[in-house]
């Protein structure tokens, strides 16, 4: 059989083992200590000094954070973008509140602006005012913040920006995950760094960071004895994992430089494929290109891409089911415009890891162009 093809594998750098070893040789194996500070540090200078950062254990705990200190609680209602991982809608039935999907627009596959406006009105008309908006910056791509931003400003609704996907990606040269009231990263294995498992939340003050803090680790009062005065979880980043971390900070450019090259030659490879479309970056929008995503004419021709990859152990995967079709949110609210029904119908993930050889691309063209010929 050949060698497998990975969609995302992990990348390291090397640099990795130096702070892992300074770790062990200080025996700091615990929620926190000199690692997990310098992740933070190292995170803050990358994106915006003006920032706070809170290292935890994956993106859906930043993301839970974000929701408990902006209040939400039993009978709220969020407005979630549809077309995402259902890590990005968890969190809300965690707290009890009613996820309320939105529809994505064509431009970069995001929140539709248009769709989340009327979605706001006819909340507000039923007496629901969403308290707090989840957007996505899908694969990698900046969703539309300008418009997002003025709607927020209008009604009065805290963005949540859900950056799993996009650390690396920037906005008018403005980093993402600096966007919104709160900023989430992700650190997960297919991510492009990871620390095999974790996450960040990004404050704009140190007040919330440090109440971020206070929450993941499970809210003990300051007190001789153990005294707990709120509900807490175990949602702190471990030292070890931060070191890994630290090493892949070293590297992060390198690697938002070779998915983006990923993509330039799936593009000028499969271009003149009239069955084949890519996503653009409209003017200003820089993404990491987290993953290479291509459209085809209808599901069946994905399937028949798909499964001819997998024959060759290339692993490829359909665009995320929007969370209006999944089954455990099919009785909660939606916008429906159908854009992201029809992308999830066509749309097919290439491998995308910053760590793909010339040798794994052309095998990966190949194969395409093979198929359409």
């Amino acid at each position: 059989m050949k060698s497998k093809i990975w969609l995302s594998s992990p990348h390291m750098s090397g640099n990795e083992i130096v702070f892992i070893n300074e770790a062990f040789s200080s025996n700091w194996i615990a929620p926190l200590g000199p690692n997990v500070t310098g992740f933070e540090n190292d995170i803050i200078s990358y994106l915006d000094n003006k920032k706070q950062v809170a290292a935890v254990s994956s993106g859906t705990s930043a993301l839970h954070l974000a929701l408990i200190l902006l209040n939400i609680t039993q009978g709220d209602e969020v407005i979630c973008q549809s077309k995402t991982f259902s890590a990005s809608a968890n969190p809300i039935v965690y707290q009890g509140a009613t996820p309320v999907f939105v529809d994505s627009e064509q431009d970069t596959w995001n929140i539709c602006p248009i769709l989340l406006e009327q979605a706001i009105k006819d909340r507000i008309a039923k007496g629901k005012k969403p308290k707090a908006i989840i957007a996505v910056h899908l694969y990698g791509m900046p969703y539309k913040h300008k418009e997002i931003s003025l709607l927020s400003k209008t009604y009065n609704i805290p963005v949540i920006e859900d950056s799993a996907e996009a650390l690396g990606s920037s906005y008018f040269k403005q980093k993402c995950g600096t966007l919104g009231e709160f900023g989430i990263l992700s650190f997960n294995g297919n991510k492009i760094i990871t620390t095999s498992g974790g996450g960040a939340l990004v404050c704009n003050s140190k007040e919330n960071k440090d109440k971020a803090v206070f929450l993941a680790t499970q809210a003990k009062d300051k007190a001789i004895a153990y005294v707990h005065s709120h509900i807490g979880y175990n949602y702190r980043m471990s030292n070890i994992v931060a070191g890994i971390g630290r090493g892949q900070m070293t590297i992060l450019e390198d690697h938002v430089t070779k998915r983006r090259e990923n993509y330039n030659f799936y593009k000028a490879q499969l271009n003149h494929i009239n069955a084949i479309e890519f996503l653009n970056e409209p003017e200003g929008y820089f993404s990491n290109r987290w993953l290479s995503c291509i459209l085809l004419k209808n599901k069946n021709q994905r399937e028949e891409l798909r499964e001819l990859l997998e024959e060759d152990n290339i692993e490829s995967r359909p665009l995320w089911k929007p969370m209006h079709q999944q089954p455990i949110f099919k009785n909660y609210p939606c916008y429906i415009n159908g854009v992201s029904d029809d992308l999830f119908n066509r749309g097919l993930c290439l491998p995308s890891g910053s760590n793909l050889t010339s040798e794994d691309l052309n095998r990966i063209v190949s194969l395409i162009i093979q198929y359409f010929e």
